[in-house]
């Protein structure tokens, strides 16, 4: 450690978006626009392995997208507030995740979290026993995509409400809207597939999308899992992996999550910065996650024996 203290010093500290932080995470965005066109050139290659590594680049990228779309959820991203949902939608849309009923649903999870009213926006329910039919499921999450639907049929023909509370106005036109998006948007892909063009929606946006599922499973899963869920302690319920510069990059900062927790609109590039306090006080805290999954497993082989008897 680097230092000792009978509490942490910076942790629960705010900061404001600053413009370094801005460029940075503009650079980011870079970074991604640069990943996608890498895999879409190469998912239409005709040699099966040169697509099929495209694939799994976008497939990659658009996993990454979803994490830079939950910063501009924080408004953390951008000093101009509107930014975040101009740049924050086209992030989620190829994994059909809304900005506006993601932002909702999210801030409420960060409010609640260690209490019944928790409402994270994905499924995977982090306080049942861990089992590998739990984790199958939570890896091709297919009731997202039958809420997606149902959300999108509904915002279309006007009948949409939120149902975990009340939400402005303002808010409820915006998640419509872009349900009414999406709609339109697997809509276009259904056409250019009918005009002969189903090889470049499978290749571009279909195969990415059915690796991009696990992917996002995987980078959502050590945030709360196996943490003090009871507690709304945030050194107990949620956990933080010290990770690699790699890692810490691909799921922007998500390995962090206890210092998010602990000031949730502190732009993500600064978390690391407060790790140290997270290291000293943190009970969940793992170095790798290699040293995270290893847990995991040891957790369902512990519960596969408990349920054999």
């Amino acid at each position: 450690m680097s230092h000792l203290t009978t509490s942490p010093q910076l942790l629960f500290q705010r900061a404001a978006v600053r413009a370094r932080d801005e460029a940075v995470f503009a650079g980011k965005l870079c970074v991604l626009a640069v990943l996608v066109a890498a895999g879409a050139v190469l998912a239409v290659q005709s040699s099966y392995p040169a697509a099929a590594c495209g694939v799994v680049i976008l497939g990659a990228a658009y996993t990454h997208g979803v994490e830079l779309q939950h910063q501009c959820l924080h408004h953390s991203a951008f000093r101009n507030a509107r930014l975040h949902r101009i740049v924050g939608v086209p992030l989620g849309t190829p994994m059909l995740v809304s900005y506006s009923h993601y932002r909702v649903r999210h801030l409420q999870h960060h409010r609640y979290l260690g209490t019944p009213q928790d409402t994270e926006f994905f499924g995977f329910d982090t306080r049942k026993p861990l089992t590998l039919g739990a984790l199958a499921k939570g890896l091709f999450d297919v009731s997202r995509l039958v809420a997606v639907a149902r959300d999108v049929a509904a915002c279309v023909t006007g009948r949409w409400q939120y149902d975990m509370g009340q939400i402005a106005p303002k808010s409820r036109r915006a998640i419509v809207a872009e349900y009414r998006w999406f709609g339109a948007f697997v809509a276009l892909l259904v056409a250019a597939s009918v005009l002969g063009e189903g090889s470049l929606v499978v290749r571009l946006w279909l195969l990415p999308f059915l690796v991009a599922m696990p992917l996002h499973f995987l980078v959502e899963l050590p945030e709360h899992i196996l943490c003090d869920t009871s507690s709304i302690d945030v050194l107990r319920n949620t956990r933080s992996i010290t990770g690699s510069w790699i890692t810490t990059w691909y799921t922007n900062g998500n390995n962090l999550h206890i210092e998010h927790h602990a000031a949730m609109n502190v732009p993500i590039n600064r978390l690391r910065e407060r790790h140290d306090d997270v290291r000293e006080f943190g009970v969940n805290v793992q170095r790798t996650y290699a040293e995270f999954f290893a847990i995991v497993a040891r957790e369902v082989w512990r519960n596969r024996k408990a349920a054999n008897g």
